[in-house]
């Protein structure tokens, strides 16, 4: 419906004109000048047209005008007509309608001091622990934002989410967990493509591993980066990577920066820092910490001059009795053999627990992340096995809740 004094449409012309000035000037344009000309026109043109889009699409799913196309929903409607995938659509759409509410992200959206990515950020942060949460530490998430590329942003967003809601980081966790896989297609050419999506444990610990293999590329080694990685992946396959029939075997090395509060579950603690990027929910950093080696850093000196202890790793002579005596996971039901499981402190060390075989029960890995991330107790039974018992309440810990292990990943505890 027109509006009276409304424009007659959109500048349409005026916004091709401007491409067509971009177009002509990278065209002739130094080329000690195009760095900072790709600077400009994402902070002069796409970052602020993105904000205008957000704005003019906010309107939209607000007016519901939308439906006369056809469309089911406000998301349909952007991944169809606007040509974007719907991953690309949904995000587009919860930045419109997170962003109103962060009057000074918005701002800083609109005037290109803010990039499309840290905004989209910004918004999901906003959709997770809600947008009061989210204003209280707005200038300090934006000045954040302002120093930082999107990968390390991203940290410190969940990293706020964590201190914010940790409860609500684990669900996120859990639904991410969920989304995990790995597909290998049929061969076709010679190759087979793999495709799927790891979490951050796992993608951390495989990089980790790979890049371990990997060592810097000899003088006569014209491989490309992919190419080496490929081939540090098959020799990966060709091992038996902590693959003795007890499990005690050497384990991938990863390192994973928690504080006393993180590994404790105190509310309000930081989310745990995977070595090389991302962060784990506190409750994976305990069920990591059940059987990992652990380094205290108690000052600032310490961790410079890189002065370490490490401790509450099972040693394999423990982990061998508790192989022999458990034979594999002990979750009622459950046969996988012990190289397929971590040992799980039945009273976690943080508790007071010992790295001892009579508080050490074998968990296969997802029995583990159940007991752990998912809240399942565990209860003895007469048969030696032991009885999964499902969470009383969302994400709630057990009064045996302390059977949690691990043991591919090795955290460092930080004391401040």
């Amino acid at each position: 419906m027109a509006v009276a004094g409304a424009v007659a449409g959109p500048p349409i012309k005026e916004t091709q004109a401007a491409v067509r000035l971009w177009a002509d000037w990278f065209r002739q344009a130094d080329d000690d000048e195009l760095g900072e000309g790709l600077i400009k026109v994402r902070e002069a043109g796409i970052d602020p047209l993105e904000a205008v889009f957000a704005t003019g699409l906010r309107r939209f799913d607000k007016s519901g005008e939308y439906q006369a196309d056809g469309a089911l929903g406000i998301i349909a409607w952007v991944k169809s007509r606007c040509r974007l995938s719907g991953g690309a659509a949904a995000e587009r759409v919860e930045i419109g309608r997170q962003l109103e509410q962060l009057p000074a992200t918005q701002k800083a959206f609109a005037n290109g001091e803010l990039g499309y990515q840290h905004a989209a950020i910004l918004a999901r942060t906003a959709e997770h622990v809600g947008v009061g949460e989210v204003r209280k530490a707005e200038a300090s998430l934006l000045k954040a934002a302002e120093m930082m590329d999107p990968g390390q942003f991203t940290g410190v967003a969940k990293n706020f989410e964590h201190q914010v809601d940790a409860a609500g980081a684990l669900a996120e966790a859990n639904r991410a967990y969920e989304r995990r896989y790995l597909h290998l297609a049929e061969p076709a050419d010679g190759l087979v493509r793999i495709d799927g999506l790891l979490t951050a444990e796992c993608g951390a610990s495989l990089k980790t591993t790979l890049d371990a293999m990997t060592p810097p590329p000899a003088k006569d080694d014209d491989r490309t980066p992919g190419q080496r990685r490929h081939d540090a992946l098959a020799e990966l396959a060709r091992r038996r990577v902590g693959g003795s029939a007890d499990g005690a075997g050497p384990r991938p090395f990863l390192i994973i920066r928690a504080t006393v509060d993180t590994l404790a579950g105190t509310r309000g603690a930081p989310a745990g820092e995977v070595d090389g990027g991302g962060t784990v929910p506190s409750e994976t950093v305990r069920r990591i910490a059940c059987d990992s080696a652990l380094s205290r850093i108690t000052s600032r000196g310490e961790l410079d001059a890189e002065v370490t202890r490490a401790t509450r790793i099972t040693p394999p002579a423990t982990r061998r009795a508790v192989a022999d005596r458990d034979r594999g996971c002990v979750a009622d039901g459950c046969g996988r053999p012990p190289q397929w499981t971590d040992t799980h402190h039945v009273k976690h060390w943080t508790q007071g627990g010992p790295t001892t075989l009579p508080n050490l029960v074998l968990l296969c890995r997802p029995h583990h992340r159940m007991v752990h991330e998912g809240g399942w107790g565990l209860r003895r039974l007469s048969t030696g096995r032991w009885a999964l018992l499902r969470p009383t309440t969302p994400h709630a810990r057990s009064a045996s809740e302390d059977t949690r292990l691990t043991g591919s990943l090795t955290p460092r505890l930080r004391h401040s």
